[in-house]
């Protein structure tokens, strides 16, 4: 299993891409902020003509202007253990085993970090829709070793200076997470995938779980998502029933 999940997450990389050329070709060619769409476990983020990398501890900056000749602009240096980056209007927001941090990405060439929310040592992806950024925390792995609860964040963005959550929730053992409308889609591995109602954005509410659907990371659009699961890479469709039919699938022996 350990060395099966990185060849899913690359999948789910490569599907991001395939969404980011479809939304790319039907927009005439120019990519916007929020062109492409990624997982939440991605360690690498496209916003117009720029390209971002997060390593364990900096994140990187290019311009792809040339995509065949990219070339780097700047490198930040973060604390050990960064992990994730999601795009988000004119902001990043990069997950880390202590916290998350924000960049205001006006000028892309050269973000700047803004504000920093730090929590207990511990895998942490992360999304953000409105005022609010979603957090999953696992315990049980080697970026969380005092063990804790594993549970699902969320956090007040209305003032990035200063950030405050306004709900946590436990988890069994969260992953990947992804927004679509009013509902969020968070992975739980081999315990399945959960959606929960975001009517009230600050509260999520459980709604229902799909445990024989195993998930580790998600990209959710209108009316269907993509998964990486213990087998390969799942496309499915959903609606407001809480109904999930299958697509298509990319098998992973």
């Amino acid at each position: 299993m350990k060395k099966l999940i990185p060849i899913l997450f690359i999948a789910l990389i490569v599907a991001g891409l395939m969404i980011l050329l479809a939304s790319c070709q039907q927009s005439g060619g120019d990519v916007s902020p929020q062109t492409g769409v990624g997982g939440s476990m991605a360690r690498f983020a496209i916003t117009g003509n720029t390209l971002y990398i997060v390593s364990k501890q900096s994140l990187e900056v290019y311009d792809i202007t040339n995509g065949g000749d990219p070339a780097k602009t700047v490198k930040k240096d973060l604390a050990v253990g960064i992990e994730t980056i999601f795009p988000y209007q004119d902001h990043l927001f990069i997950g880390a085993t202590s916290g998350m941090y924000i960049f205001d990405n006006k000028t892309p060439s050269n973000p700047v970090q803004i504000s920093q929310y730090s929590h207990v040592l511990s895998c942490d992806p992360v999304v953000a829709r409105g005022k609010y950024a979603y957090v999953t925390l696992r315990s049980g792995v080697a970026c969380r070793p005092n063990g804790g609860q594993s549970s699902l964040d969320v956090v007040d963005l209305s003032n990035l200076q200063s950030l405050k959550m306004v709900d946590t929730q436990r988890m069994v053992s969260p992953y990947g997470l992804g927004v679509s409308g009013n509902m969020l889609f968070v992975c739980e591995g081999d315990n399945g995938l959960k959606i929960m109602d975001l009517s009230n954005p600050a509260k999520p509410v459980f709604k229902t779980q799909f445990k024989d659907v195993p998930a580790y990371d998600v990209i959710a659009l209108d009316s269907s998502v993509v998964l990486t699961g213990n087998h390969g890479l799942f496309q499915y469709r959903f609606d407001n029933n809480d109904n999930m039919e299958l697509l298509s699938k990319i098998p992973v022996q």
